[in-house]
């Protein structure tokens, strides 16, 4: 199945370089686009639970789904990400 998620905290091309790297990286995940101009991701995913896990590894790197709780700790792991991402490109 393929899915397009909101997520909060996409700000640059270094942001979508590490959210590629780390879901792609997710077991039965594949496929993975990032648009930072929508502030989406979309990818592949077998099960619901493949989805949920992909929602949970957004969400621990600092970019949580639309609608869900963005902390403070939520915004600085987006900014260290970012900046990660910037590095390995």
């Amino acid at each position: 199945m393929t899915i397009t998620i909101g997520i909060q905290n996409l700000k640059c091309g270094g942001c979508a370089n590490t959210i590629t790297s780390k879901v792609s990286n997710i077991e039965n995940i594949s496929n993975v686009t990032v648009d930072v101009d929508n502030s989406s991701v979309s990818f592949n995913y077998e099960t619901e639970n493949d989805l949920h896990n992909a929602k949970n590894k957004l969400a621990s790197i600092g970019y949580p789904t639309e609608g869900e709780k963005n902390s403070v700790i939520s915004k600085t792991k987006s900014f260290v990400s970012c900046a990660t991402g910037k590095m390995s490109s």
